[in-house]
């Protein structure tokens, strides 16, 4: 069996493989000088002075030798050989042998030769010799790259000869690859030359080199222009919803800030409800919004600093920062109107109970003076006899005590309205006006009291006698019926709680008044008595009585009928104080649910925020295991929203029953919603941070263990466990991981991990920069090598190799933003895609 090396030295003693070798290198070297307008016949021949030598080395290396010599000489041709020679020497290409470097180059060929024709039936390319024999691997090549010029599935394995003239004429005329070898020649021979084989299949990488860096360059280019495309529509989402939320505070504050209150407690109420509506249905989903604005925000830098881009500003007005204050005003005008609404609902509440207090006590008062000032100017006493005058002056001595026992109601009348015209009371005009008619008729009863004294005084020197029992009686009875007077009225008077202490107070007064009823029973009795001792007495000395008591229009009947009402409102007063007791039970009862809520969901929120800060510093687990975690602990939080609803519903019964405190809890609803906001705020905002640390970690191949190692570093600095360095532990963090920092280099990045100057670094931002320190990113000098290639080495492109080259989208993405290149070497609509591709990484409107 012959072996190969033997078949090669044959091969090399073979004439018909001297032509093989000789056909093929002159077609080789044809290809190439016919770009410089010339070509060789007879390779020995034309080659011999040098002059050809030296053109095919300028043309293949793209360089210019040194002049050649002119003559004809023989040293002179010598010269010019030399001068190709050391050129080819200074480029480091041995002469001789087969060095480690071509051995790489054409396992290199190879490797590419099987990868492109891997997919084709009938070929498998193991070598530069017989596996190149049938012809299919050839035209495989062609049809991988030019599907358009060969269709393969018409070849057949059987038809080696018809295989390789296909693929050399399509090469010739198509790809301008000079036909190098004969296809009988392959076919006849056991072993095809290798370096032929190799020589010609170089011509195919070469011309299909360009083809796929093109390719590769557009498609490095969609990618880069997908990138800014997305990032733009981010952008503007960001800037719609900022636009939207900010509007929405806008309008939002001044209805808050309206402190001007309506005239009843209807109107107050209404606009409570209305308050609740906003608590309960509006603010909550711009709560969300905010929410989202955050994330949309963090995700969107983030993949600006993947992708190599420079930060989102927003317009503006619209940072995340200038959102946070505007909410952070809203609230505060919004706790300070729930504020007003509260002492607005209490001072109503006062004032109406003040009004129906005066009122009750006007009726009282003018009920009691109906009638009075006709009774004081009448003449009576001046046809009356000495009794009658007597008993008219006991009578009016009785009207004067009952008189100054009326004083102290009109003081209070008085007190009541002043106190209301103080508290700006809606009607007080109506108040004041009454106030001033029953003042003004007090002060008349007074004088025509004095007038009718000074009459009286002045006729009762002309009487002596006066009947001593009735005057008894009427004494006994006026400070009695007084009294009833005054147990009637505080027994009808208004009260208001807010406490079961309050209204057991009252209870308490109202125990100690019944306790009186018995003594006030026997003062009764024995005013009644003297009635009865009149009585005895007339009958036993025959006198004949008037039928009214000539010193008091108190009655015996008169005095029993209002002792009767006295009792009858004891247990009218009596249920009206249970009652009360039971509202206060009830309250009591709202006041204990409320806080048996509020003191579990209060802590439980705290805990979950707690857990919450726990995963996100945990750095046993990986980014999926955080997120899992971070994810189950948001569905607990979904599912626990039932009970916050539940607090609701009883904080809202809690201030329709006017419950405004509680000692049973330091949890306030005010607490619990802000707590609850905080809690949705930062599972969403912790969520979204591993999320885009998982973004991070995948578009720039940080590894797991990176990321663990950053958050070791950095939790060993964030000394207050708050998820933050300050600057002088952020420069120990960096020194503990090998940096060597001076002044200037530290104040670089701290602008890049703080630009708004807060003086704190987070985590994101230190991920950030970690990030940008350890990956690789596309750069705009890349982006303008990819057009390049696109536009064939010119510093121009035109819309139609845009076009041609680049999905319709993308190309007119290009086209609508490139500007006009400036210069006389361009055709008319020519575009700048330098200016482009450095505008996509810097500050730019694109």
């Amino acid at each position: 069996m012959i072996q190969e090396d033997d078949w090669d030295r044959d091969l090399l003693l073979d004439p018909a493989w001297e032509k093989q070798q000789r056909k093929t290198f002159t077609a080789w070297c044809n290809s190439h000088l016919r770009k410089a307008g010339t070509q060789i016949e007879n390779i020995e021949e034309d080659f011999r002075n040098g002059l050809k030598l030296m053109l095919l080395l300028e043309v293949i290396s793209g360089e210019r030798l040194p002049r050649p010599d002119k003559g004809k000489m023989r040293f002179h041709k010598i010269a010019n050989v030399n001068k190709a020679l050391d050129f080819i020497c200074s480029k480091g290409v041995k002469l001789v042998s087969i060095g480690a470097e071509e051995t790489s180059a054409k396992e290199g060929l190879l490797l590419w030769c099987q990868r492109k024709t891997a997919p084709y039936r009938n070929v498998n390319v193991q070598n530069f010799h017989i596996s190149w024999k049938d012809g299919l691997a050839l035209c495989a090549l062609i049809h991988r790259h030019r599907p358009d010029l060969i269709d393969y599935s018409k070849l057949r394995k059987d038809d080696p000869i018809g295989n390789l003239n296909t693929a050399f004429e399509v090469a010739e005329k198509f790809l301008d690859i000079p036909k190098m070898l004969d296809a009988e020649d392959i076919v006849n021979t056991p072993k095809p030359d290798e370096k032929a084989i190799m020589t010609y299949v170089s011509c195919f990488y070469h011309a299909f080199a360009g083809a796929e860096q093109a390719e590769t360059a557009a498609n490095r280019i969609c990618k880069v222009l997908a990138v800014n495309q997305e990032n733009e529509k981010l952008m503007e989402e960001y800037e719609k919803l900022a636009s939207e939320l900010l509007e929405w505070i806008r309008r939002t504050i001044p209805w808050l800030e309206n402190r001007v209150a309506e005239q009843t407690m209807q109107a107050m109420q209404q606009k409570l409800e209305d308050f609740r509506d906003y608590r309960r249905v509006h603010k909550p989903p711009k709560v969300q919004e905010k929410c989202q604005l955050e994330i949309n925000f963090n995700t969107l830098q983030t993949k600006l600093r993947l992708s190599n881009r420079p930060a989102f500003m927003p317009s503006e007005g619209k940072m995340v920062s200038d959102i946070a204050n505007a909410w952070k005003g809203l609230e505060q005008v919004e706790k300070g109107y729930e504020e007003w609404l509260l002492t607005e609902i209490h001072r109503l509440e006062r004032l109406e109970h003040l009004a129906e207090k005066f009122r009750q006590k006007c009726s009282l008062h003018e009920s009691w003076t109906s009638g009075k000032e006709e009774l004081l100017v009448q003449k009576d006493y001046e046809s009356a006899s000495l009794m009658e005058v007597r008993a008219l002056m006991r009578k009016h001595e009785a009207f004067e005590s009952d008189l100054a026992a009326h004083q102290d109601r009109v003081e209070q009348i008085a007190a009541i309205a002043q106190e209301l015209n103080e508290l700006d009371f809606h009607d007080s005009g109506t108040i004041n006006s009454r106030c001033q008619g029953i003042c003004d008729q007090w002060d008349n009863l007074g004088t025509l009291t004095q007038k009718r004294r000074d009459s009286l005084e002045r006729v009762e020197k002309l009487w002596e006698t006066i009947d001593q029992l009735f005057l008894e009686f009427a004494k006994r009875a006026a400070p009695f019926n007084n009294w009833m007077d005054g147990a009637m009225e505080d027994l009808q008077d208004m009260f208001i709680v807010h406490s079961i202490e309050e209204i057991q107070s009252l209870i308490t007064a109202h125990d100690q008044f019944k306790a009186t009823l018995p003594e006030a029973d026997k003062e009764r009795m024995a005013t009644l008595g003297i009635h009865n001792e009149i009585l005895k007495i007339a009958q036993t000395y025959g006198i004949k009585l008037v039928a009214e008591n000539p010193y008091t229009v108190l009655s015996i009947q008169h005095i029993n009928n209002k002792w009767e009402s006295v009792k009858q409102l004891v247990p009218m007063r009596d249920q009206m104080l249970q009652e009360e007791v039971a509202r206060q039970q009830s309250n009591e009862r709202l006041r204990r649910q409320f806080a048996a809520q509020s003191n579990i969901i209060g802590p439980w929120i705290q805990t979950k925020m707690e857990e919450i800060s726990h995963v996100s510093i945990d750095i046993a687990g990986s980014l999926e295991e955080q997120m899992s975690s971070l994810k189950q602990c948001e569905q607990n939080i979904v599912n626990y929203k039932s009970n916050i609803d539940k607090l609701e519903g009883d904080h809202q019964l809690s201030q329709e029953g006017l419950i405004f405190d509680n000692k049973h809890t330091n949890y306030t609803m005010e607490h619990i919603r802000v707590g609850w906001e905080q809690l949705l705020t930062t599972i969403a905002r912790t969520i979204n941070e591993v999320e885009n640390q998982i973004l991070t970690r995948d578009a720039k191949g940080i590894s797991q263990e990176q990321l663990n190692e950053f958050r070791a570093s950095f939790n060993h600095f964030d000394r207050k466990r708050n998820g933050m360095m300050d600057p002088d532990d952020f420069r120990a963090c960096l020194i503990s991981m090998g940096y060597d920092l001076g002044e200037v280099e530290f104040a670089r990045i701290m602008t890049l991990v703080d630009p708004n100057n807060t003086s704190v670094v987070t985590f994101q931002a230190f991920i950030d920069f970690m990030t940008r320190e350890t990956a690789e990113t596309d750069t705009a000098e890349q982006v303008i090598a990819s057009f390049k290639i696109l536009a064939s080495d010119k510093t121009y492109i035109t819309v139609d190799e845009l076009r041609r080259e680049l999905p319709p989208e993308q190309a007119e993405y290009c086209i609508s933003r490139m500007t006009k290149y400036i210069g006389n070497d361009a055709p008319p609509g020519a575009l700048d895609y330098i200016s482009f591709s450095s505008a996509l990484y810097g500050e730019s409107d694109l």
